[in-house]
């Protein structure tokens, strides 16, 4: 039986509060255990903030070039963009914030790293692979990830979601974007100053649902300016293989039943990383979307 490591407090996780809640229970003088099983940094330094915005600027810059003789600049010749070029500067960013952090992390006075998949096996005991760990106060920091819902013809056909994208070094020429919200937006504008058709496919009846009727507008009018079609009120979304990809049949109030495309993004939300930790061994309960229950 292993004989546990015992430690003032434990971080799950190295998210974007992660790294700076170890800071701050280290300077203290805790003695601090930090649990990684996957990339330091978590979702915004490896497959969000980060990776998103360096394609967005990338974008702007396209978008910009082409609007070059709004502002009396004139560039000769088309403008192309090297979607290799584009992967390489955002993998150069992403890793250099992904080393700082790694850094930091392991030469943090009284840190000790663990590169492992955590589970508990008490309200203060958690287990790393082979190694046993004790602490007082448990951080579960541990995100989230994309949710794919099981639609008709999912499984029928390839897809991407928004960590998967991000792999791209080339230009689809029709990309399907379904979820008209944050992720599936910032994608679609992306790739549509990249130079791809785009269609953006909500359930709704109107994009980002969650925002004012008259910001949902306004978004829709900008996106619409850019050459993105926008297909809302899709409650009835079935998914096929097609010669050119992929297709989607919408039920919606205007135009065509179904939608090809050559690519095809699932952006309709996520959901978090609680599954497997086995959390009921340490008595933490969760909600049916598998968030971890909270009091005032």
């Amino acid at each position: 039986m292993n004989v546990a490591r015992n430690f003032d407090a434990i971080v799950i996780g190295t998210g974007q509060s992660g790294p700076a809640l170890a800071a701050r229970l280290t300077k203290q003088g805790l003695k601090t255990a930090v649990i990684e099983r996957d990339l330091f940094g978590g979702t915004c330094v490896n497959v969000g903030c980060t990776p998103t915005k360096a394609l967005v600027a990338s974008a702007r810059a396209a978008h910009m070039a082409r609007r070059g003789a709004d502002f009396g600049v004139t560039i000769a010749g088309s403008i192309d963009v090297d979607m290799k070029g584009v992967k390489a500067r955002k993998d150069a960013i992403v890793r250099q914030s992904n080393q700082g952090i790694t850094n930091w992390l392991e030469n943090m006075e009284n840190a000790t790293v663990f590169r492992g998949h955590a589970r508990f096996e008490a309200a203060h005991t958690l287990r790393v692979d082979d190694e046993l760990l004790e602490g007082d106060r448990i951080f579960i920091n541990v995100g989230a990830r994309p949710f794919v819902p099981d639609m008709a013809g999912i499984k029928d056909v390839d897809y991407l979601n928004s960590t998967s994208i991000l792999e791209l070094d080339f230009l689809p020429e029709h990309l399907i974007v379904v979820g008209g919200s944050y992720i599936g937006l910032e994608f679609a504008q992306v790739y549509r100053r990249f130079g791809s058709r785009v269609t953006v496919v909500e359930m709704g009846d109107r994009l980002i649902g969650r925002d004012d009727e008259d910001v949902s507008a306004a978004v829709k009018e900008i996106m619409e300016n850019e050459g993105i079609a926008i297909r809302l009120n899709a409650e009835c979304m079935t998914l096929s293989r097609h010669d050119q990809g992929v297709a989607i049949q919408v039920a919606c109030d205007s135009g065509a039943p179904e939608v090809v495309g050559s690519h095809l993004l699932m952006a309709v939300g996520r959901r978090p990383n609680t599954d497997d930790l086995d959390l009921d061994k340490a008595g933490i309960e969760v909600d049916a979307r598998g968030f971890i229950v909270v009091d005032d």
